[in-house]
């Protein structure tokens, strides 16, 4: 996992913090004020050995947890979770993405040499616990499987849990299906994003706002979202939450599908060629492909309401839904660069090699982390027989990680419980909503979920 010379320095410098050496000159000293709005607690922060800042808040009646997050030195002291959580005697804290970014092998390995610079400033706690939202989430699940001896625990909330290589194959069937049915004449790319992303991104929101208007483009957009396991309601332009559509509802339901893709304040497309630009600069080149892809069957794993509105979209449009797919059968394929794969393999595959308690939350109306990626995640944790530490709950909301801050804090009290007795507690979305709600008084959005079967697991032979 990641680069060899990395780990071992990062090994030493972690080994090196348990004995209480500083790793390096910039740890901080412990008994430092915590800048406002934070009170009741003392902080600690610097920067780890590739320059990654870090930042951790101890509150004076510590519970003897800590929260390790990748994101949290980019403004989380004065998030209303963090409020929350020092309350309840949490530490917490952890880094930033601005170094790492795609490189997700050095974001795990940060999480651990970051832990070791908490214990540095203010010793060992009694349970360390990766947590985070987005591409943290999926950090938080990657420490759980890359350092169950230096973690407790791990909550995954909103992440890409179909590890990288998986959901940005997801991603490419996406993008290939619009461009191959819609605008295979135009210079939208798919792949090879160039430097100016700003310009591809408008230019794709631009296009499939445009298709929109049209019955044919209403069609062939809801049969690429329905590929590419989309959610089926999404976000307005102002970031509020439409209405769930009913599943009959072919208008709203293929509504849903064109606000994951291109509206709302985070539209999928706009993330789809932002983060793939990145991973390519890193990666050397393309680490996706849909050779040998059948996309018809796919089709037939997307949610049923979404396979009616597609059939309803094509009769209506008097479009041909089988030509289409044997147009899609037939198009050239995207073909992946080795080197790029192995790359994007490093950060990170999951196995479901779990050694510690694993708690799961996820947005059923997700359209960047979709929700079929927690499918391919639990099947992997059952098939290594792990299963016994394994818990997955769904929140009823659309958008990307748009989480209450009583939903957040109920999964980290459950894990907490988890920790403390040995056994898991009852995480029904009855008792999590009434957590939710007693931790912020917002009734909570817990609710009963069965995901879709992810499309694009890999390795495909799991």
């Amino acid at each position: 996992m990641g680069n060899a010379f990395l780990r071992t320095a990062l090994v030493a410098a972690v080994t090196a913090l348990v004995a209480g050496v500083p790793a390096t000159a910039e740890a901080a000293e412990p008994g430092q004020a915590c800048p406002a709005p934070v009170t009741d607690a003392r902080c600690a922060g610097g920067q780890l050995t590739d320059g990654t800042p870090y930042t951790f808040a101890k509150p004076t009646r510590w519970n003897g947890s800590v929260l390790v997050d990748l994101d949290f030195a980019a403004g989380g002291l004065a998030s209303p979770l963090t409020a929350s959580l020092l309350r309840r005697g949490y530490a917490v804290g952890g880094t930033t993405r601005t170094i790492s970014s795609w490189n997700i092998a050095r974001a795990i390995d940060n999480q651990a040499a970051a832990l070791g610079r908490f214990e540095a400033a203010f010793g060992r706690p009694r349970y360390a616990i990766a947590e985070g939202r987005s591409m943290g989430g999926m950090v938080a699940a990657g420490v759980a499987q890359v350092y169950p001896g230096r973690f407790d625990a791990a909550i995954p909330m909103c992440g890409g849990l179909g590890g990288s290589v998986g959901q940005w194959n997801q991603k490419l069937d996406t993008v290939f299906t619009l461009k191959s049915l819609l605008f295979r004449d135009s210079a939208l790319p798919v792949t090879g994003i160039p430097a100016d992303v700003p310009g591809t991104q408008q230019h794709w929101i631009s296009a499939v706002q445009s298709a929109q208007a049209t019955a044919a483009g209403k069609a062939r957009i809801a049969l690429a979202a329905a590929i590419g396991q989309l959610p089926g309601w999404g976000v307005a332009a102002d970031g509020t939450a439409t209405p769930v559509p009913d599943g009959r509802d072919v208008d709203g339901v293929e509504q849903g599908m064109f606000l994951a893709l291109a509206g709302g304040p985070l539209p999928y497309l706009g993330q789809a060629a932002g983060s793939r630009r990145t991973i390519e600069q890193l990666a050397g080149g393309n680490p996706s492909w849909n050779t040998g892809v059948d996309y018809a069957r796919q089709l037939t794993t997307a949610a049923p309401s979404q396979q009616n509105a597609v059939r309803r979209l094509y009769q209506r449009a008097g479009l041909d839904l089988r030509a289409d797919l044997a147009r899609l059968a037939a198009e050239p394929r995207v073909s992946a660069e080795p080197a790029a794969v192995r790359y994007l393999e490093r950060g990170i595959v999951f196995t479901g090699d779990l050694r510690i308690p694993v708690l799961t939350v996820n947005g059923t109306g997700d359209q960047i982390s979709t929700v079929a990626q927690q499918q391919s995640y639990d099947a992997l944790v059952r098939r290594a027989g792990n299963a016994a530490l394994l818990r997955q709950t769904y929140v009823r909301t659309a958008g990307h990680c748009t989480y209450t801050t009583g939903e957040q804090q109920a999964a980290i009290d459950r894990m907490l419980t988890r920790l403390r007795t040995g056994h898991w507690p009852d995480t029904s979305p009855r008792t999590m909503n009434a957590l939710s709600a007693a931790a912020d008084g917002t009734p909570g959005r817990y609710s009963s979920y069965t995901p879709p079967q992810f499309n694009r697991r890999y390795p495909a032979g799991h």
